[in-house]
């Protein structure tokens, strides 16, 4: 993928009427992903390290590329269209045959929860970043409200 980005990361996670509301950005702008509540609840389970008693699906995937000596380089959300981000998953493998770079196409959700698991970088494509709403206000304002509380947007 040849185009210009800006790294990002999660800057907070919040229930929201029909899932969760996932707050990526930097210091420059933030911006919202809506997504299932149960991948809003995996991510945050992988940024905060929490324990699991079984592999979920994301431990699952990482552990069958850790199998084949793939590792994760980074995840960029490249789009939005009909309301609906894309992002790329972009895998390398290194074998006696040589290096191969691979770049698969993935929900954000998805995206983002393999990028917490395994401590790998965020990107947004700059064009797409330049068009999103800054919603770093709002995040401010709902930190503001919650600190003391258990509902923080931060994770």
């Amino acid at each position: 993928m040849k185009r210009d980005v800006v790294r990002v990361q999660i800057r907070g996670i919040l229930p929201a009427n029909s899932g969760c509301a996932v707050f990526v950005g930097n210091e420059e702008k933030v911006f919202v992903i809506q997504i299932e509540h149960n991948m809003g609840a995996v991510i945050g389970m992988f940024l905060r390290e929490t324990p699991k008693e079984r592999p979920l699906t994301h431990d699952l995937i990482n552990q069958v590329f850790e199998g084949f000596g793939i590792t994760v380089e980074r995840v960029v959300i490249t789009e939005l269209k009909d309301s609906t981000y894309f992002a790329r998953l972009i895998l390398q493998q290194t074998n006696e045959l040589g290096r191969k770079i691979l770049e698969v196409d993935a929900r954000p959700s998805d995206c983002l929860a393999i990028a917490s698991a395994k401590k790998r970088p965020v990107f947004v494509a700059r064009d797409l970043f330049e068009q999103v709403e800054d919603m770093s206000e709002v995040l401010a304002r709902i930190n503001e409200q919650s600190e003391g509380g258990e509902d923080s947007a931060k994770e």
